[in-house]
Formats: C-alpha cells, structure tokens, sequence
C-alpha cells in the first residue's frame, strides 16, 4: 500500500513506482488537485485498481503518465488540460465498456498534447472504432499501439500526417475494410502490425516506400491479391508474415532475393508455382513457412544454403520428387516438416545427425525404404512418417512392417545366362584394358605440360601485362607474397581494372604454387572468393619462364591493411582507417561463408591452408572475398571427416600464428586446419592484436590471451576503437545519450563475449574441441541478426 499522504504533498514533482509488481491500492480522486506539480507518474507493473482520478487532468505539468500493467477499470477521463504530455501508457488493464461508444474520446483530447511521442492502449477492453481525431494528434508521435481491444471499423486513413510515426501496433481487433495507402507514406516507420483483423484488400504498393521497416505482420486477415513484389524495396526487412490471407498467385522472386530475412511466413494461403530457386539467397533466415498452400515442383537445392534455418515449415503443399541431399547442411534446425506432399524416394540418412532436431513430420508422402534408426528417428513422438505406405523398419512404436531384403536364388544359372555373363566379362576386360592404357598416357602427357592446369582460363599475353602495369613498375606495386609480388594494372584500353600476380619462379615451390591455385580456382565460384579472370604462362623478354594469374581487383585492399593501418598514415597525421564493429562482424561472416563453401559444398572439397587477413581482399562494398590459393590442397573425401592416413604435411608451411598445431606434428591437411585459422583471425579481427605480437613470448598465445579474459573483462581486450564507435553519447553531457550509450555498451559487451567465443572454440588447441565451419556461421549469424533486431548495426 502507498500510504495516503504522499499525496497531500503539494510539491510533488515524480512519482516513480514503477516494475515494483506487488503494489497495490487505489488512488485518491483528487490526486490532480493535490498535486498540482506533478510531472512524472509511473505507477506501472504492479497490482493498483481502481479507476483513473478525473481530477488528473488538473495536473497539467504532467510529462509522463505510465500506468499500464495494473488492474484499473471504467473510462479514461478527459486529458484535454495535459499540454505537456509525452508519454502515455495504460496498457494491460480493464479499461474501457468493449462496446460501441465512445470509449476513446480521450484521443482527441491528446490533440492538445503538442509533444506527444508515446501513446499506448493496447490490452484493454475499449470498444468502438478509432476517431478521425487520431490524424491531429502530434506530429511528435513515435509510437501508437491499440492492439488487443475490441476496436472495428476502418483505420483512419489521413495517418500521413503522423510523419515521426516508427511503431504502429492495431493487431488483435476487428477493423476491416482497406489497409490505408498512406501509412506507405510514413518515412520513418519501422514496425507495422495488424494481424489478426479482418483487413480485405490488397496490401498497399505504397509499403515498398517504407526503407526502413523491419518489421510486417498482416497475418490472420482476409487480404487479397498478389502478394507485392514492391515490398522488395524495403532493404531491412527482417520480419514478414502474411500467413492466414487469400493470397494468389506465385511467391515473387524479387521478395527472396532480399538476404535480410529471419522470419518468412506466407502460409495458408492460395499460393502456386514452384517455390523459387532465390530462396538460397535467404542466408539470414531462421524461421521459413510456406504451408498450406499449393506450390508445386521439386524442393530446390538451393534452400541448403539457408544454413541459419531453425524453423522450416512445407506441409500441406504438392511438392515431389525426393528430399534434397542439400538440406544437410541445415545443422541448426530444430522443426522440419515435410508433411502432406508427393514426396518420394528414401528418407535421408542425414536426417540422423541434426543435434537440434526436436520435430520432425514426413508423415502423408510417397516414402519408401528403411526407416533410420538414430537420432530423432529414436523418438517416436517427435518424429512423425505415417501415411507413407511403402515405409518399413524403424523403431517399434512407428508400427511399421519389418524390411524384406531380396536374397539371390539357390537355382542354377541357365547355359545361356552363363554364356550372356561370360561374354559381359570378357568385354568389360578388355574395355577396363584399354582405359587404363588411355588414362596413363593422359597423365603422362599432363605432367610434361604443367601449365595445362591453366588452360580453363583465357590467356593474357606478357606483352598485354607490361603494357597494362607499365612495364611491372614498381609505381602499380601493391603488395608481395610468399611466391611473388602483385601489381595493380588496366586492361581494355583503361576500362578494367585488373590485380595481376606474377610467380617468382626463382622461390623454390612456386610453380607448384601456380598449378595449386590454377587446380583449386578453375572450377568453383562464390561470392566470398576472389574471382580469377585469366592467367599467363609464357616467357619474358629474356626467355624466362613467366606465370601469372590475374584477379578482379579489389579497392579496398586487404583485411591486413585495415586492421594494421601502415605507419606512414600515422607518420602523415592522417586518422588511420579503421573498421565499424558491423563490418568487421560482416567481413568475418563472409570469410567463413567461404570456408564453408571450399569444405562442403565443392565437388572435391578443398582446404586453403594459408588463411590470414592478408588473404582476405575487401572490395568496394566492404564485402570480404578469399583469395591466394597458392598453399590449398584438394582433399579426398576418405579424409575430410577425421584423420585418415597419417600422412605427412610437410610443405604446407601456412604462417606461423595461424596454423594449427597438428599440422606441426606431421597431421594431413584437413578442414579442422582452416577452422583453427578462422579462430584466430576472428580473435585478431576483435582484439587488434595480431598472434604474432610482442606480448604473445613462451607458452602467451592469442587464443589463451583471449579465453581467460571472457566474459567479465572483454571490455579490456577488445580493439579500442570499437568502444569509442558505441560509446560517443557519454561525451555528449545529454542524460538520454549517455543512458542510450549505456545500453549499446551492455548489448555491444555482450556481442563481443558471443563473437569471441566463436573464435575461441575455433582456434582450440584439441582439434575434435573445435566447432564445425556451419555451426560457427549460424551462431555468427544469429548474433548478427539479434543486433539487427535491436538496431545495433549500421
């Protein structure tokens, strides 16, 4: 209880007892009297009833009237003297009758509050529709939400006028009718929900307007239409869920080619077509339903490449053909359903290894073959394959028959099958004869033409190389290697701008260099790769052997130069160039992508085993591209799991300070190499301390410096300029910056223990302790979208 003659207090300026839950009482009825003074009352998230003094209004030196999360019942009394007024909430309790009337006249009361910013009255039981008044109301206005009330009626449609409107909460009610235009036209909203009404019409083309919406929510209603191809336009949507409409038509490309999404829901409606192959382009998705629908075709492929997917919902559609082998790379899932389709083929065994898997439905397909006996397969009701009648083994509960294998007859063969068969044998001899002879010649012949690994490349002359880097001169000189030196030089009459690396052919290993990198960069293509676009094998002006490969050049130089910034800057009284927190969390997510890409998902998977920022090339958006494959090495796939044959490593020297451990022992290359150097360039990329550092003598490495610093003290081994990047309100002297810097610090600290630990398990010592490639790229993603939630990156 809140003893009564606090309130006879007439020089009461805030009263503040808020988020305390327990209190409880009512209020004197002429608290607005007796307190002519106040500015502050937040009685909120406690257990107070009774109704709204009248006299509150009487108070007209109020700022911030926060009463939401009580039990206060009856109407909202007149607000017409509160002039001052900028925070307004009161919701979740029992006001309003949750009948027609006028249970919200109160809002144009408000018209008078000129600084209004907050205005809050979802939860309640107010009834009637939303007065025209709503359009007069401050154009101050960041949030309005009167979701979950009785509300009907049509929305307003003279909003427009609220252009500071970020947050638009009308969801849970009864409006009908057509979702404005106008609210297309708000600059600066960001968050819209109106689900569960019972909206018609199209959603407006006007929300393609809306650059900085995050979020839509327009399930659960009666729209119509196609779905609009505009809302592509909005570059930072994170959340879309149009699920439970009447929505025909097929699901535009444009709409997935759009990388942002976490969250994608266009369930249960009338959709058709295939579902497209753009899908893979959703790497940040982590919840993805398209059921209830009737999309038709194979599941593409491509959909393995949302690997970040922990929610991926396809029932009730008429897809068919087999369950992708490519969705093995979904590590993260935690629900998959595959239900009511045409399904076909055996249930892949991959299904066994997902460690997140809690649900699992194939049940109403055309299935066949032995059901699994591990993992999620070991637990009948989270795991669901009823209804697909060829179906058989598996564990008890699933009911299914017993597998029937076929055994070869006991009877003899006929004369004729002996002699068919005889005839086959003695063909295929001489046919297995003659390829052996021809593959022996073959690889004769290859190995007295070693630039022949180069051929899938169109030539460039030497002569076109001097002319393009005038002559090699040490003026277009960028960088040099560890078997040559890279020039930066114009091809096309000026109009391509190339990096050309010319082998030093003198450095023992570099041709053998040369062949690596034409083998590993012929044949595989990614985005997060440096592009090759020709190579030269020829003679000098002397009569020299001469190689080179030319690459797309890269404007932004390497990750080395921006974490190291050159002396000479410093020297010059220039600011070193330096990284934003969110490009180095992009940056490390593209160079993993990368990894992933050479370990998994090439036909002969391939380890670089050379990767270190130097090796890492930014190109004009900042986007991290892999590149120097002259250490790499094509990995067969006996090995790629575990050790496989002990043979030697030797000649895979890597850099010293990121090559693992095992490798100095004698251990094959493997991809657990390349993770171990992932882990210590995450660690660089954060702390700005190279491995190789001073301070890093004797038994002192990066990754022990790191890990006994998390989580209490990250703040002190973190590169100062990220502090100084999150922290630049608390210089200000303003009370909402520092209190808003104070909340970046705490979300920035806790990102930084997240991504430090990325690199930590990365880069440790015992190889089977270090994470997987795929797991370090969802959890890196996960951190990066949860930033993006709380509008954290830039």
């Amino acid at each position: 209880m809140i003893p009564p003659p606090i309130f006879n207090v007439s020089s009461l300026e805030t009263f503040a007892v808020g988020s305390n839950y327990n209190l409880r009482g009512t209020f004197p009825s002429n608290l607005g009297n007796s307190c002519p003074r106040l500015q502050i009352f937040a009685i909120d998230q406690n257990q107070f009833s009774g109704t709204i003094p009248v006299s509150i209004s009487n108070a007209s030196n109020l700022s911030t009237l926060q009463i939401g999360g009580n039990q206060l019942h009856g109407g909202v009394p007149s607000l017409k003297n509160l002039h001052k007024l900028g925070w307004f909430d009161i919701v979740s309790n029992h006001l309003g009758s949750g009948e027609i009337g006028d249970d919200l006249s109160f809002l144009c009361d408000l018209t008078n509050a000129t600084g209004l910013q907050y205005l809050q009255i979802d939860s309640n039981n107010f009834g009637g529709t939303l007065p025209q008044c709503l359009s007069n109301l401050s154009s101050s206005l960041v949030i309005f939400t009167a979701d979950y009330n009785s509300l009907f009626g049509s929305i307003p449609n003279a909003m427009e006028n609220l252009h500071n409107l970020e947050g638009l909460s009308l969801s849970g009610n009864q409006f009908s009718g057509l979702i404005p235009p106008e609210i297309g036209r708000l600059p600066k909203l960001y968050e819209v929900y109106m689900q569960n009404n019972l909206l018609s019409g199209n959603v407006p083309s006007s929300f393609g307007n809306l650059s900085r919406l995050t979020d839509l929510h327009l399930e659960d209603n009666n729209l119509q239409g196609t779905i609009p191809s505009t809302l592509s336009q909005c570059p930072n949507l994170l959340n879309l869920t149009l699920g439970g409409n009447n929505f025909i038509g097929i699901i535009p490309p444009k709409l997935i080619r759009q990388s942002s999404y976490v969250h994608l829901d266009v369930s249960r409606n009338h959709l058709t077509g295939f579902l497209p192959m753009e899908v893979g382009q959703l790497i940040n998705l982590e919840h993805f339903d398209v059921s209830g629908n009737l999309l038709s075709g194979e599941i593409p492929a491509s959909l393995g490449s949302c690997k970040t997917i922990q929610f991926l919902y396809l029932q009730e559609n008429f897809f068919q053909g087999t369950i992708p082998s490519e969705l093995s790379s979904l590590r993260g899932i935690e629900t998959l359903s595959l239900a009511h389709n045409n399904l076909s083929g055996t249930i892949p065994k991959f299904l066994e290894n997902f460690p997140f898997l809690q649900s699992l439905n194939l049940s109403y397909n055309n299935l066949e073959g032995m059901v699994p006996m591990e993992g999620i397969f070991r637990n009948a009701t989270a795991t669901s394959v009823q209804g697909n009648t060829k179906l058989c083994g598996g564990i008890p509960e699933f009911q299914l028959p017993k597998c029937e294998f076929r055994h070869s007859s006991k009877r003899g063969l006929s004369l004729t099958l002996k002699l068919v068969i005889s005839l086959l044998c003695g063909l295929s001899g001489a046919f297995f004869s003659f390829a052996v002879l021809y593959l022996c010649c073959f690889r004769r012949k290859k190995k007295e033409d070693p630039s022949s690994d180069s051929e899938k490349f169109p030539k460039v002359s030497y002569q076109n190389l001097l002319k393009a880097t005038d002559g090699l001169s040490s003026a277009n000189l960028i960088g040099m290697g560890s078997f040559g030196s890279v020039y930066k030089g114009l091809l096309d009459q000026g109009e391509t701008t190339i990096a050309i690396k010319v082998l030093n052919l003198d450095r023992h290993g570099a041709a053998k260099s040369f062949i690596a990198e034409c083998e590993a960069l012929k044949n595989i293509r990614h985005r997060n790769l440096v592009k090759v676009l020709s190579a030269c094998s020829g003679f000098d002006y002397r009569g020299s052997d001469f190689k080179a490969l030319i690459y797309e050049f890269m404007v932004n130089g390497s990750l080395e130069e921006w974490l190291h910034p050159a002396q000479t800057s410093i020297d010059t009284n220039q600011r070193p160039r330096s990284l934003t927190f969110s490009q180095r969390l992009n940056i490390a997510i593209d160079v993993a992508m990368a990894l992933d890409y050479l370990h998994h998902q090439c036909h002969v998977p391939i380890v670089h085993c050379d990767l270190k920022p130097s090796n890492v090339l930014l190109d004009n958006d900042m986007i991290g591209h892999v590149g120097d494959f002259g250490l790499a090495r094509f990995l067969p796939r006996t090995l790629e799991d575990g050790f496989g044959n002990q043979s030697s490593s030797i000649g895979v020297k890597g850099t010293i300070g990121y090559t693992p451990p095992e490798y100095g022992m004698g251990h094959e290359v493997w991809p657990q190499g390349d993770v171990y150097s992932y882990g210590i360039l995450l660690l660089e990329m954060f702390t700005g301390k190279r491995p190789t550092g001073d301070m890093f003598r004797g038994s002192s490495n990066l990754h022990n410096f790191v890990k006994a610093a998390l989580p209490e003290q990250v703040l002190d081994i973190v590169d100062p300029v990220l502090i100084q990047e999150k922290g630049e309100g608390e210089m200000s002297g303003n009370q909402h910056l520092i209190e808003a810097s104070t909340r970046i610090r705490m979300k920035v600290e806790e990102s930084l223990v997240s991504i430090l630990g990325v690199g930590v398990a990365c880069s440790a010592d015992m190889p089977g302790e270090r994470l997987d490639i795929t797991d370090a790229i969802a959890e890196m993603c996960r951190i990066r979208n949860k930033l993006r939630a709380d509008k954290m990156l830039d």
